[in-house]
């Protein structure tokens, strides 16, 4: 289905944005300040528009990707009046409240808008798990949902034109935190030593085969987590310390950094030092939220 949409702000991630619809076969118009990056897509069938309000004027759905919200308001601001009944979604970067304040002034000025999160790099955008992330009234995403499925597997979170944020940031620091736990393998498995010496590629074939363990951990622990109750279920928080301590030992046998395995070292002893030992690991969400000992 061919579906006009305008793309304005053309850095890397929008081009790839905008190609992704090229190649979807959307009717494209993009804008950017500096002209020269329109070229390349323009090249693919894409029309330069010669203002922002030109932009907004060539169809029913413009997408923005700016460096920031206010960069965003910028450029949006001389559009106010072309925007009125068109359907606005912004996957530039920022924080729950700079969505829920864009959010406010769309409303007022009776834009649809959504609010969006694009977790993939400027590469990956166009692919079926590319996930795109969107928050705002289902029904201005539902109306738009096959146009956006060119920017990859979009997934709706809910009313909330905060929630995208919140969930990009929050999924970066999963991201994080996996990738440094990785890295932390990889330094301890190749290191010299007793089964030492593997190669990164031989330690992640196995890490591959131990994922889907990790996500049913996480299924069990968010259950636990929103019940408020943390059985051990056979493998106790005191269990765990007691492991942990063997990780820190053995990257300091090697000469690996240690900062990883002494943050959780910090969080599940005070858990056991405050009596909860006997609980399963998801008791330290306690801990992670702050609120323990206070």
């Amino acid at each position: 289905m061919d579906t006009e949409v305008s793309v304005i702000g053309l850095g890397a991630l929008g081009s790839a944005l905008a190609g992704a619809f090229l190649s979807a076969g959307h009717s494209t118009t993009v804008w950017n300040r500096t002209r020269a990056k329109a070229l390349p897509l323009v090249a693919r069938g894409a029309v330069e528009a010669a203002s922002p309000e030109a932009a907004v004027g060539a169809g029913p759905l413009v997408v923005v990707c700016l460096p920031t919200y206010d960069v965003a308001r910028e450029v949006l601001s001389p559009c106010a009046a072309g925007l009125v009944g068109r359907t606005l979604v912004n996957l530039t970067s920022g924080s729950p409240a700079h969505a829920r304040d864009a959010a406010g002034r769309a409303r007022e000025l009776g834009v649809r808008y959504l609010d969006g999160a694009a977790l993939a790099a400027p590469s990956w955008v166009g692919r079926p798990d590319s996930l795109q992330l969107y928050g705002g009234p289902r029904p201005v995403f539902e109306a738009h949902r096959g146009v956006l499925a060119a920017l990859g597997d979009p997934v709706y979170l809910g009313d909330d034109p905060a929630l995208p944020a919140v969930h990009d940031i929050a999924l970066l620091g999963l991201l994080w935190s996996a990738l440094t736990g990785w890295l932390h393998g990889v330094a301890l498995t190749g290191a010299d030593g007793p089964g030492g010496g593997v190669s990164a590629t031989a330690y992640t074939a196995v890490v591959g085969r131990w994922m889907p363990t990790v996500g049913r951990l996480m299924g069990e622990y968010a259950r636990q987590v929103d019940a408020g109750a943390y059985p051990a279920g056979g493998f106790p928080l005191d269990q765990h310390l007691m492991l942990m301590g063997l990780l820190e030992h053995a990257g300091e046998l090697r000469g690996v950094e240690s900062g990883l395995p002494q943050a959780f070292l910090g969080l599940a002893g005070r858990a056991v030092e405050d009596g909860h030992g006997a609980d399963g690991y998801a008791r330290l969400i306690e801990y992670v939220r702050g609120r323990a000992g206070r």
